[in-house]
């Protein structure tokens, strides 16, 4: 599981690791460490760091190494090109259900 620590180190790999929604942030994180399954945190966390903005810079390449950690800690093998154009078709259609999203991460690991 990803602390907040770790997300803001992996936002300096792109940015200066500043928050701008720090509520938000929280609040996710507090949800997800209550949960047990990978799949919905990795899910959750891609929709409030896409969703929410909660980096000042970075948010859509954070995402998406959120999304290789995830699926890298699991076990899962993935297509980087894949994972970039279901970071941007989330952030233009504003997709915000937790299941779309899964559905669409799910569709990298093929």
């Amino acid at each position: 599981m990803l602390t907040k620590k770790d997300l803001i180190a992996l936002n300096q790999q792109f940015s200066n690791g500043r928050i701008i929604n720090e509520s938000s942030l929280n609040f996710i994180l507090a949800q997800t460490y209550r949960s047990k399954y990978w799949y919905k945190t990795m899910c959750l966390l891609t929709r409030t760091i896409l969703i929410d903005h909660i980096f000042k810079d970075g948010n859509k390449r954070t995402a998406a190494l959120i999304i290789m950690n995830y699926l890298e800690m699991n076990n899962r093998t993935y297509n980087p090109d894949k994972i970039a154009t279901t970071i941007i078709k989330i952030t233009k259609e504003n997709i915000t259900d937790i299941r779309k999203i899964g559905r669409l991460i799910n569709h990298v690991t093929q």
